[in-house]
Protein backbone atom coordinates (compact mmCIF):
# COMPACT_ATOMS: atom_id res chain seq x y z
CA UNK A 1 0.00 0.00 0.00
CA UNK A 2 2.82 2.39 0.87
CA UNK A 3 4.51 1.62 -2.47
CA UNK A 4 1.25 2.34 -4.31
CA UNK A 5 0.86 5.67 -2.51
CA UNK A 6 4.50 6.59 -3.19
CA UNK A 7 4.00 5.85 -6.89
CA UNK A 8 0.88 8.00 -7.02
CA UNK A 9 2.65 10.85 -5.22
CA UNK A 10 5.67 10.69 -7.56
CA UNK A 11 3.59 10.80 -10.74
CA UNK A 12 1.44 13.62 -9.33
CA UNK A 13 4.46 15.73 -8.35
CA UNK A 14 5.97 15.36 -11.84
CA UNK A 15 2.64 16.32 -13.45
CA UNK A 16 2.31 19.33 -11.15
CA UNK A 17 5.86 20.50 -11.92
CA UNK A 18 5.29 20.30 -15.69
CA UNK A 19 1.96 22.09 -15.33
CA UNK A 20 3.42 24.87 -13.17
CA UNK A 21 6.35 25.41 -15.54
CA UNK A 22 3.99 25.67 -18.51
CA UNK A 23 1.83 28.27 -16.73
CA UNK A 24 4.86 30.42 -15.87
CA UNK A 25 6.22 30.22 -19.43
CA UNK A 26 2.87 31.37 -20.83
CA UNK A 27 2.88 34.29 -18.39
CA UNK A 28 6.39 35.37 -19.40
CA UNK A 29 5.70 35.09 -23.14
CA UNK A 30 2.42 37.01 -22.78
CA UNK A 31 3.99 39.87 -20.82
CA UNK A 32 5.06 41.73 -23.97
CA UNK A 33 1.40 41.98 -25.06
CA UNK A 34 0.29 43.43 -21.74
CA UNK A 35 2.15 46.75 -21.66
CA UNK A 36 -0.95 48.89 -22.17
CA UNK A 37 -4.15 48.76 -20.14
CA UNK A 38 -6.08 47.65 -23.23
CA UNK A 39 -3.55 44.88 -23.79
CA UNK A 40 -3.52 43.86 -20.13
CA UNK A 41 -7.31 43.68 -19.76
CA UNK A 42 -8.41 42.61 -23.25
CA UNK A 43 -5.36 41.33 -25.10
CA UNK A 44 -5.60 44.21 -27.56
CA UNK A 45 -9.09 42.96 -28.54
CA UNK A 46 -7.41 40.43 -30.83
CA UNK A 47 -8.13 37.05 -29.24
CA UNK A 48 -9.12 34.24 -31.63
CA UNK A 49 -12.18 31.97 -31.57
CA UNK A 50 -10.70 28.86 -29.94
CA UNK A 51 -8.86 30.75 -27.21
CA UNK A 52 -11.89 32.98 -26.50
CA UNK A 53 -14.24 29.99 -26.36
CA UNK A 54 -12.00 28.06 -23.98
CA UNK A 55 -11.46 31.17 -21.86
CA UNK A 56 -15.25 31.48 -21.57
CA UNK A 57 -15.75 27.80 -20.77
CA UNK A 58 -12.97 27.46 -18.21
CA UNK A 59 -14.13 30.65 -16.45
CA UNK A 60 -17.62 29.12 -16.35
CA UNK A 61 -16.61 25.82 -14.73
CA UNK A 62 -14.42 25.88 -11.63
CA UNK A 63 -13.52 22.92 -9.41
CA UNK A 64 -16.81 23.58 -7.59
CA UNK A 65 -18.76 21.89 -10.38
CA UNK A 66 -16.75 18.67 -10.03
CA UNK A 67 -16.42 18.45 -6.28
CA UNK A 68 -19.41 20.48 -5.11
CA UNK A 69 -22.33 20.59 -7.50
CA UNK A 70 -21.73 17.33 -9.38
CA UNK A 71 -21.24 15.41 -6.17
CA UNK A 72 -24.21 16.96 -4.36
CA UNK A 73 -26.71 16.94 -7.23
CA UNK A 74 -25.55 13.64 -8.68
CA UNK A 75 -25.97 11.99 -5.28
CA UNK A 76 -29.34 13.56 -4.44
CA UNK A 77 -30.95 13.93 -7.88
CA UNK A 78 -29.22 11.35 -10.06
CA UNK A 79 -29.13 11.30 -13.85
CA UNK A 80 -31.59 14.20 -14.01
CA UNK A 81 -28.80 16.47 -12.76
CA UNK A 82 -27.19 16.14 -16.21
CA UNK A 83 -29.81 18.64 -17.38
CA UNK A 84 -27.86 21.31 -15.47
CA UNK A 85 -24.90 20.63 -17.75
CA UNK A 86 -27.16 20.70 -20.81
CA UNK A 87 -28.72 23.98 -19.66
CA UNK A 88 -25.30 25.52 -19.05
CA UNK A 89 -24.21 24.56 -22.57
CA UNK A 90 -27.37 25.58 -24.45
CA UNK A 91 -28.47 28.61 -22.41
CA UNK A 92 -25.27 29.73 -20.71
CA UNK A 93 -23.03 29.28 -23.77
CA UNK A 94 -24.80 28.89 -27.13
CA UNK A 95 -27.67 31.31 -26.50
CA UNK A 96 -25.44 33.78 -24.67
CA UNK A 97 -22.95 33.94 -27.55
CA UNK A 98 -25.78 34.04 -30.10
CA UNK A 99 -27.65 36.94 -28.50
CA UNK A 100 -24.99 38.95 -26.68
CA UNK A 101 -21.53 38.58 -28.19
CA UNK A 102 -21.83 40.51 -31.50
CA UNK A 103 -23.77 43.43 -30.05
CA UNK A 104 -21.50 43.62 -26.99
CA UNK A 105 -18.33 43.60 -29.08
CA UNK A 106 -19.70 46.23 -31.45
CA UNK A 107 -20.91 48.59 -28.76
CA UNK A 108 -17.87 48.29 -26.49
CA UNK A 109 -15.65 49.02 -29.51
CA UNK A 110 -17.77 52.06 -30.34
CA UNK A 111 -17.61 53.32 -26.77
CA UNK A 112 -13.99 52.22 -26.13
CA UNK A 113 -15.16 50.40 -23.00
CA UNK A 114 -12.68 48.02 -21.38
CA UNK A 115 -14.82 46.99 -18.39
CA UNK A 116 -18.49 46.58 -17.58
CA UNK A 117 -18.60 49.71 -15.36
CA UNK A 118 -17.00 51.69 -18.21
CA UNK A 119 -19.67 50.31 -20.55
CA UNK A 120 -22.44 51.39 -18.18
CA UNK A 121 -20.90 54.85 -17.85
CA UNK A 122 -20.69 55.40 -21.62
CA UNK A 123 -23.99 53.71 -22.47
CA UNK A 124 -26.00 55.63 -19.87
CA UNK A 125 -23.87 58.80 -19.65
CA UNK A 126 -23.46 58.38 -15.90
CA UNK A 127 -20.31 58.37 -13.80
CA UNK A 128 -22.42 57.44 -10.77
CA UNK A 129 -23.55 54.19 -12.42
CA UNK A 130 -19.90 53.40 -13.15
CA UNK A 131 -18.95 53.90 -9.49
CA UNK A 132 -21.91 51.88 -8.19
CA UNK A 133 -21.28 48.94 -10.52
CA UNK A 134 -17.54 48.94 -9.74
CA UNK A 135 -18.32 48.79 -6.00
CA UNK A 136 -20.73 45.87 -6.57
CA UNK A 137 -18.03 43.99 -8.49
CA UNK A 138 -15.40 44.63 -5.83
CA UNK A 139 -17.59 43.82 -2.82
CA UNK A 140 -19.14 40.63 -4.19
CA UNK A 141 -16.59 39.17 -6.61
CA UNK A 142 -13.50 39.33 -4.40
CA UNK A 143 -15.13 37.17 -1.68
CA UNK A 144 -16.59 34.89 -4.39
CA UNK A 145 -13.07 34.21 -5.64
CA UNK A 146 -12.47 32.25 -2.43
CA UNK A 147 -15.12 29.72 -3.49
CA UNK A 148 -13.01 28.42 -6.38
CA UNK A 149 -10.71 26.62 -3.94
CA UNK A 150 -13.61 24.53 -2.67
CA UNK A 151 -13.18 20.79 -2.84
CA UNK A 152 -9.52 20.63 -3.81
CA UNK A 153 -8.45 19.56 -0.34
CA UNK A 154 -10.29 16.25 -0.37
CA UNK A 155 -8.47 14.96 -3.44
CA UNK A 156 -5.02 16.29 -2.64
CA UNK A 157 -5.12 15.32 1.03
CA UNK A 158 -6.05 11.75 0.11
CA UNK A 159 -2.91 11.45 -2.02
CA UNK A 160 -0.67 13.62 0.16
CA UNK A 161 -2.04 12.93 3.67
CA UNK A 162 0.84 14.69 5.39
CA UNK A 163 0.46 17.95 3.45
CA UNK A 164 -2.02 20.58 4.64
CA UNK A 165 -4.95 21.50 2.40
CA UNK A 166 -3.83 25.12 2.71
CA UNK A 167 -0.61 24.25 0.88
CA UNK A 168 -2.55 23.19 -2.21
CA UNK A 169 -4.63 26.33 -2.04
CA UNK A 170 -1.39 28.30 -1.87
CA UNK A 171 -0.09 26.51 -4.98
CA UNK A 172 -3.19 27.66 -6.88
CA UNK A 173 -2.87 31.21 -5.58
CA UNK A 174 0.85 31.57 -6.39
CA UNK A 175 0.63 30.10 -9.90
CA UNK A 176 -2.43 32.19 -10.75
CA UNK A 177 -0.82 35.35 -9.37
CA UNK A 178 2.37 34.81 -11.37
CA UNK A 179 0.91 34.33 -14.85
CA UNK A 180 -1.93 36.82 -14.31
CA UNK A 181 0.32 39.64 -13.08
CA UNK A 182 2.81 39.00 -15.87
CA UNK A 183 0.57 38.64 -18.87
CA UNK A 184 -2.90 39.84 -17.89
CA UNK A 185 -5.78 38.73 -20.10
CA UNK A 186 -3.53 37.28 -22.81
CA UNK A 187 -1.82 35.01 -20.30
CA UNK A 188 -5.16 34.12 -18.76
CA UNK A 189 -6.71 33.30 -22.14
CA UNK A 190 -3.84 31.09 -23.31
CA UNK A 191 -3.48 29.31 -19.99
CA UNK A 192 -7.25 28.81 -20.09
CA UNK A 193 -6.82 27.15 -23.48
CA UNK A 194 -4.23 24.74 -22.09
CA UNK A 195 -6.28 24.19 -18.94
CA UNK A 196 -9.38 23.58 -21.06
CA UNK A 197 -7.65 20.79 -22.96
CA UNK A 198 -6.59 19.26 -19.64
CA UNK A 199 -10.17 19.51 -18.37
CA UNK A 200 -11.55 17.73 -21.45
CA UNK A 201 -8.98 14.94 -21.22
CA UNK A 202 -9.62 14.65 -17.48
CA UNK A 203 -13.40 14.39 -17.85
CA UNK A 204 -13.14 11.67 -20.51
CA UNK A 205 -10.67 9.81 -18.30
CA UNK A 206 -13.00 10.13 -15.31
CA UNK A 207 -16.04 8.88 -17.23
CA UNK A 208 -14.23 5.87 -18.70
CA UNK A 209 -12.66 4.94 -15.36
CA UNK A 210 -15.91 5.25 -13.37
CA UNK A 211 -18.17 3.52 -15.91
CA UNK A 212 -15.77 0.58 -16.19
CA UNK A 213 -15.66 0.14 -12.42
CA UNK A 214 -17.05 -3.24 -11.41
CA UNK A 215 -19.78 -1.75 -9.24
CA UNK A 216 -21.07 0.36 -12.15
CA UNK A 217 -20.94 -2.44 -14.68
CA UNK A 218 -20.10 -0.59 -17.89
CA UNK A 219 -22.28 1.36 -20.30
CA UNK A 220 -24.55 -1.63 -20.90
CA UNK A 221 -25.44 -2.21 -17.24
CA UNK A 222 -25.20 1.05 -15.29
CA UNK A 223 -28.87 2.01 -15.82
CA UNK A 224 -30.14 -1.30 -14.47
CA UNK A 225 -27.76 -1.13 -11.54
CA UNK A 226 -28.92 2.41 -10.73
CA UNK A 227 -32.58 1.32 -10.80
CA UNK A 228 -31.82 -1.33 -8.21
CA UNK A 229 -30.38 1.11 -5.65
CA UNK A 230 -32.38 0.76 -2.40
CA UNK A 231 -33.32 3.48 0.06
CA UNK A 232 -30.43 3.81 2.53
CA UNK A 233 -32.48 5.94 4.89
CA UNK A 234 -32.24 9.24 3.02
CA UNK A 235 -35.44 8.65 1.04
CA UNK A 236 -33.66 8.35 -2.32
CA UNK A 237 -34.04 5.18 -4.38
CA UNK A 238 -33.17 3.97 -7.85
CA UNK A 239 -36.41 5.44 -9.17
CA UNK A 240 -35.24 8.95 -8.20
CA UNK A 241 -31.68 8.42 -9.43
CA UNK A 242 -32.85 7.26 -12.88
CA UNK A 243 -35.72 9.75 -13.28
CA UNK A 244 -35.26 11.57 -16.60
CA UNK A 245 -36.42 14.95 -15.28
CA UNK A 246 -35.14 14.72 -11.71
CA UNK A 247 -38.24 13.20 -10.08
CA UNK A 248 -39.15 14.99 -6.85
CA UNK A 249 -36.26 17.44 -7.41
CA UNK A 250 -37.70 18.85 -10.66
CA UNK A 251 -38.38 22.34 -9.25
CA UNK A 252 -34.97 22.51 -7.58
CA UNK A 253 -33.40 21.37 -10.84
CA UNK A 254 -35.12 24.12 -12.83
CA UNK A 255 -34.00 26.84 -10.41
CA UNK A 256 -30.37 25.70 -10.60
CA UNK A 257 -30.47 25.51 -14.39
CA UNK A 258 -31.85 29.05 -14.57
CA UNK A 259 -29.37 30.53 -12.09
CA UNK A 260 -26.22 28.81 -13.39
CA UNK A 261 -27.16 29.33 -17.05
CA UNK A 262 -28.71 32.79 -17.27
CA UNK A 263 -26.67 34.04 -14.31
CA UNK A 264 -23.56 34.12 -16.52
CA UNK A 265 -25.24 36.63 -18.84
CA UNK A 266 -24.70 39.43 -16.33
CA UNK A 267 -21.33 38.47 -14.84
CA UNK A 268 -18.50 40.85 -15.85
CA UNK A 269 -15.85 38.12 -15.95
CA UNK A 270 -17.92 36.28 -18.58
CA UNK A 271 -19.08 39.29 -20.60
CA UNK A 272 -15.48 40.54 -20.95
CA UNK A 273 -14.76 37.60 -23.28
CA UNK A 274 -16.98 39.28 -25.89
CA UNK A 275 -15.01 42.53 -25.62
CA UNK A 276 -11.72 40.84 -26.43
CA UNK A 277 -12.59 38.57 -29.37
CA UNK A 278 -11.03 39.81 -32.60
CA UNK A 279 -13.90 39.78 -35.14
CA UNK A 280 -17.48 38.71 -35.93
CA UNK A 281 -16.35 35.55 -37.72
CA UNK A 282 -14.56 34.43 -34.57
CA UNK A 283 -17.76 34.97 -32.55
CA UNK A 284 -19.64 32.47 -34.72
CA UNK A 285 -16.90 29.87 -34.26
CA UNK A 286 -16.54 30.51 -30.53
CA UNK A 287 -20.27 30.01 -30.02
CA UNK A 288 -20.09 26.38 -31.16
CA UNK A 289 -16.73 25.66 -29.54
CA UNK A 290 -17.78 26.94 -26.10
CA UNK A 291 -21.07 25.03 -26.32
CA UNK A 292 -19.30 21.76 -27.12
CA UNK A 293 -16.83 22.40 -24.30
CA UNK A 294 -19.65 23.03 -21.83
CA UNK A 295 -21.49 19.88 -22.90
CA UNK A 296 -18.41 17.75 -22.30
CA UNK A 297 -17.45 19.32 -18.96
CA UNK A 298 -20.92 19.91 -17.51
CA UNK A 299 -22.63 16.71 -18.61
CA UNK A 300 -19.54 14.63 -17.85
CA UNK A 301 -19.26 15.98 -14.31
CA UNK A 302 -22.94 15.42 -13.43
CA UNK A 303 -22.93 12.00 -15.09
CA UNK A 304 -20.05 10.92 -12.86
CA UNK A 305 -21.85 12.30 -9.82
CA UNK A 306 -24.98 10.31 -10.67
CA UNK A 307 -22.95 7.06 -10.66
CA UNK A 308 -21.37 7.77 -7.28
CA UNK A 309 -23.92 5.72 -5.28
CA UNK A 310 -22.90 2.60 -7.17
CA UNK A 311 -19.17 3.09 -6.64
CA UNK A 312 -19.62 4.00 -2.95
CA UNK A 313 -22.14 1.23 -2.27
CA UNK A 314 -24.89 3.78 -1.57
CA UNK A 315 -23.09 5.12 1.53
CA UNK A 316 -22.47 8.85 1.85
CA UNK A 317 -18.76 9.30 2.64
CA UNK A 318 -17.44 11.05 5.70
CA UNK A 319 -17.37 14.74 4.83
CA UNK A 320 -20.79 14.73 3.19
CA UNK A 321 -21.70 15.57 -0.39
CA UNK A 322 -18.50 17.59 -0.97
CA UNK A 323 -16.57 14.34 -0.52
CA UNK A 324 -18.69 12.32 -2.96
CA UNK A 325 -16.60 12.89 -6.11
CA UNK A 326 -13.18 12.56 -4.38
CA UNK A 327 -14.30 9.38 -2.61
CA UNK A 328 -15.76 8.00 -5.85
CA UNK A 329 -12.55 8.61 -7.77
CA UNK A 330 -10.27 7.25 -5.08
CA UNK A 331 -12.44 4.16 -4.68
CA UNK A 332 -12.56 3.49 -8.42
CA UNK A 333 -8.89 4.29 -9.04
CA UNK A 334 -7.43 3.18 -5.75
CA UNK A 335 -5.47 0.15 -6.98
CA UNK A 336 -2.65 2.51 -8.08
CA UNK A 337 -1.44 0.67 -11.18
CA UNK A 338 0.38 2.95 -13.58
CA UNK A 339 -2.72 3.63 -15.71
CA UNK A 340 -4.99 4.60 -12.84
CA UNK A 341 -2.16 6.60 -11.25
CA UNK A 342 -1.77 8.68 -14.41
CA UNK A 343 -5.56 9.16 -14.57
CA UNK A 344 -5.58 10.39 -10.97
CA UNK A 345 -2.75 12.82 -11.72
CA UNK A 346 -4.64 14.16 -14.75
CA UNK A 347 -7.78 14.59 -12.64
CA UNK A 348 -5.86 16.50 -9.98
CA UNK A 349 -4.46 18.82 -12.64
CA UNK A 350 -8.02 19.13 -13.98
CA UNK A 351 -9.20 20.41 -10.60
CA UNK A 352 -6.28 22.82 -10.39
CA UNK A 353 -6.98 24.06 -13.92
CA UNK A 354 -10.67 24.56 -13.25
CA UNK A 355 -9.94 26.58 -10.13
CA UNK A 356 -7.12 28.69 -11.58
CA UNK A 357 -9.00 29.66 -14.74
CA UNK A 358 -12.04 30.86 -12.81
CA UNK A 359 -9.92 32.60 -10.17
CA UNK A 360 -7.86 34.53 -12.73
CA UNK A 361 -11.00 35.70 -14.55
CA UNK A 362 -12.69 36.92 -11.35
CA UNK A 363 -9.55 38.63 -10.05
CA UNK A 364 -8.98 40.45 -13.35
CA UNK A 365 -12.54 41.82 -13.27
CA UNK A 366 -12.20 42.82 -9.61
CA UNK A 367 -8.83 44.52 -10.11
CA UNK A 368 -10.01 46.52 -13.11
CA UNK A 369 -13.03 47.70 -11.12
CA UNK A 370 -10.62 49.53 -8.82
CA UNK A 371 -7.76 50.56 -11.14
CA UNK A 372 -9.80 51.46 -14.23
CA UNK A 373 -13.22 52.36 -12.85
CA UNK A 374 -12.81 53.82 -9.36
CA UNK A 375 -9.35 55.38 -9.03
CA UNK A 376 -9.69 57.62 -12.14
CA UNK A 377 -12.87 59.08 -10.62
CA UNK A 378 -10.93 60.52 -7.67
CA UNK A 379 -7.45 60.98 -9.12
CA UNK A 380 -6.98 63.29 -12.06
CA UNK A 381 -4.13 62.99 -14.59
CA UNK A 382 -4.12 59.24 -14.04
CA UNK A 383 -1.63 57.92 -16.63
CA UNK A 384 -2.14 54.66 -18.50
CA UNK A 385 1.21 53.19 -17.40
CA UNK A 386 0.11 53.77 -13.82
CA UNK A 387 -3.13 51.92 -14.53
CA UNK A 388 -1.23 48.88 -15.78
CA UNK A 389 1.09 48.86 -12.78
CA UNK A 390 -1.70 49.33 -10.27
CA UNK A 391 -3.84 46.65 -11.97
CA UNK A 392 -0.93 44.19 -11.74
CA UNK A 393 -0.46 44.99 -8.07
CA UNK A 394 -4.19 44.64 -7.39
CA UNK A 395 -4.21 41.26 -9.13
CA UNK A 396 -1.57 40.09 -6.66
CA UNK A 397 -3.45 41.62 -3.73
CA UNK A 398 -6.80 40.10 -4.69
CA UNK A 399 -5.35 36.64 -5.30
CA UNK A 400 -3.83 36.93 -1.85
CA UNK A 401 -7.17 37.97 -0.38
CA UNK A 402 -8.91 35.04 -2.06
CA UNK A 403 -6.43 32.69 -0.38
CA UNK A 404 -6.94 34.36 3.02
CA UNK A 405 -10.73 34.22 2.67
CA UNK A 406 -10.60 30.56 1.65
CA UNK A 407 -8.36 29.49 4.53
CA UNK A 408 -9.66 31.58 7.42
CA UNK A 409 -13.40 30.96 6.93
CA UNK A 410 -14.38 34.51 7.94
CA UNK A 411 -18.12 34.49 8.66
CA UNK A 412 -19.01 37.69 6.80
CA UNK A 413 -17.04 36.56 3.73
CA UNK A 414 -18.76 33.15 3.71
CA UNK A 415 -22.12 34.91 3.90
CA UNK A 416 -21.28 37.27 1.02
CA UNK A 417 -20.11 34.30 -1.08
CA UNK A 418 -23.56 32.74 -0.85
CA UNK A 419 -25.14 35.73 -2.61
CA UNK A 420 -22.34 36.86 -4.94
CA UNK A 421 -23.51 35.27 -8.21
CA UNK A 422 -27.15 36.29 -7.76
CA UNK A 423 -26.49 39.88 -6.67
CA UNK A 424 -23.91 40.71 -9.34
CA UNK A 425 -25.92 39.22 -12.17
CA UNK A 426 -29.20 40.50 -10.71
CA UNK A 427 -27.83 44.06 -10.69
CA UNK A 428 -26.28 44.01 -14.14
CA UNK A 429 -28.32 41.73 -16.39
CA UNK A 430 -31.20 44.14 -17.04
CA UNK A 431 -29.19 47.32 -17.78
CA UNK A 432 -26.67 45.29 -19.81
CA UNK A 433 -29.03 43.32 -22.07
CA UNK A 434 -31.52 46.13 -22.62
CA UNK A 435 -28.58 48.48 -23.09
CA UNK A 436 -27.21 46.62 -26.10
CA UNK A 437 -30.63 45.97 -27.64
CA UNK A 438 -32.92 48.92 -26.99
CA UNK A 439 -32.50 52.57 -27.97
CA UNK A 440 -35.36 53.50 -25.64
CA UNK A 441 -33.67 52.54 -22.37
CA UNK A 442 -33.07 55.51 -20.10
CA UNK A 443 -30.59 56.34 -17.36
CA UNK A 444 -33.39 56.07 -14.80
CA UNK A 445 -34.35 52.67 -16.19
CA UNK A 446 -30.78 51.43 -15.84
CA UNK A 447 -30.59 52.71 -12.26
CA UNK A 448 -33.92 51.08 -11.45
CA UNK A 449 -32.74 47.73 -12.83
CA UNK A 450 -29.53 47.78 -10.81
CA UNK A 451 -31.10 48.89 -7.55
CA UNK A 452 -34.16 46.63 -7.80
CA UNK A 453 -31.97 43.63 -8.62
CA UNK A 454 -29.82 44.38 -5.58
CA UNK A 455 -32.67 45.02 -3.16
CA UNK A 456 -34.62 41.98 -4.34
CA UNK A 457 -31.92 39.82 -2.77
CA UNK A 458 -31.43 42.06 0.27
CA UNK A 459 -35.14 42.34 1.16
CA UNK A 460 -35.81 38.65 0.49
CA UNK A 461 -32.90 37.74 2.78
CA UNK A 462 -34.21 39.97 5.59
CA UNK A 463 -37.73 38.53 5.28
CA UNK A 464 -36.53 34.91 5.24
CA UNK A 465 -34.20 35.54 8.18
CA UNK A 466 -37.12 36.93 10.20
CA UNK A 467 -39.32 33.98 9.24
CA UNK A 468 -36.64 31.53 10.34
CA UNK A 469 -35.96 33.17 13.71
CA UNK A 470 -37.57 30.23 15.46
CA UNK A 471 -34.51 28.23 14.38
CA UNK A 472 -32.60 29.80 17.27
CA UNK A 473 -29.99 32.53 16.80
CA UNK A 474 -29.93 35.19 14.10
CA UNK A 475 -26.92 33.43 12.62
CA UNK A 476 -28.81 30.16 12.19
CA UNK A 477 -31.81 31.99 10.75
CA UNK A 478 -29.54 33.77 8.27
CA UNK A 479 -27.97 30.47 7.19
CA UNK A 480 -31.42 29.08 6.42
CA UNK A 481 -32.18 32.22 4.41
CA UNK A 482 -28.86 31.92 2.55
CA UNK A 483 -29.86 28.40 1.46
CA UNK A 484 -32.45 30.13 -0.76
CA UNK A 485 -29.77 32.25 -2.48
CA UNK A 486 -30.28 30.51 -5.87
CA UNK A 487 -34.00 31.36 -5.86
CA UNK A 488 -33.22 34.93 -4.80
CA UNK A 489 -30.66 35.27 -7.60
CA UNK A 490 -33.18 34.08 -10.19
CA UNK A 491 -35.75 36.49 -8.81
CA UNK A 492 -33.29 39.40 -8.92
CA UNK A 493 -32.48 38.73 -12.58
CA UNK A 494 -36.16 38.58 -13.54
CA UNK A 495 -36.93 41.79 -11.62
CA UNK A 496 -34.00 43.61 -13.24
CA UNK A 497 -35.05 42.56 -16.74
CA UNK A 498 -38.66 43.68 -16.15
CA UNK A 499 -37.98 46.94 -14.29
CA UNK A 500 -35.54 48.45 -16.83
CA UNK A 501 -38.00 48.81 -19.77
CA UNK A 502 -40.96 49.66 -17.52
CA UNK A 503 -39.20 52.57 -15.83
CA UNK A 504 -37.66 53.64 -19.15
CA UNK A 505 -41.15 53.98 -20.65
CA UNK A 506 -41.98 56.75 -18.18
CA UNK A 507 -38.68 58.60 -17.89
CA UNK A 508 -36.66 61.03 -19.98
CA UNK A 509 -35.07 59.54 -23.13
CA UNK A 510 -31.59 60.22 -24.50
CA UNK A 511 -31.37 62.57 -27.48
CA UNK A 512 -30.97 61.16 -31.00
CA UNK A 513 -27.37 62.31 -31.33
CA UNK A 514 -26.30 60.34 -28.24
CA UNK A 515 -28.20 57.22 -29.36
CA UNK A 516 -26.65 57.32 -32.84
CA UNK A 517 -23.18 57.47 -31.29
CA UNK A 518 -23.91 54.50 -29.03
CA UNK A 519 -25.52 52.30 -31.68
CA UNK A 520 -23.38 53.10 -34.73
CA UNK A 521 -22.16 50.06 -36.65
CA UNK A 522 -18.48 49.13 -36.51
CA UNK A 523 -16.45 46.84 -38.74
Amino acid sequence: MENNLAQTQSVTVVALAIFALLMVIIGIVSARKAKTIDGFLLGGRNIGAWVSAFAYGTSYFSAVIFVGYAGQHGWNIGLGSIWIGVGNAVLGCFLAWQLLAKRTRTMTHNLSSKTMPEFFESRYDSSAIKIFSAIIIFVFLVPYSAAVYKGLGSMFTAIFPNVSTNVWMLVIAVLTAVYLALGGYVATAYTDFVQGIIMIVGVFAMVIAIVNNGAVGGFGSFMENLRNIPDNGDGITGAQITSFFGGSSFKFLCVNIMLTSFGTWGLPQMVSKYYAIKDIKSIKQAKYISTAFALVIGCGAYFIGSLSRLVLNNKLPEGGVDSVIPATLLTALGDANIVTTIILAVILILLLSASMSTLSSIVLSSSSAISVDLIPMVKKNYKEENQVTITRVLCLVFVGLSYIFATTNITIIVNIMSFSWGIVSGCFIGPYIWGIYSKKVTKAGAWAGMLCGFFTVVIATIILTCINMDAGSVGEAFKLAAAKAPEMGCGAMVVSLIVVPVVSAFTSKFDDKFIKKVFKESN
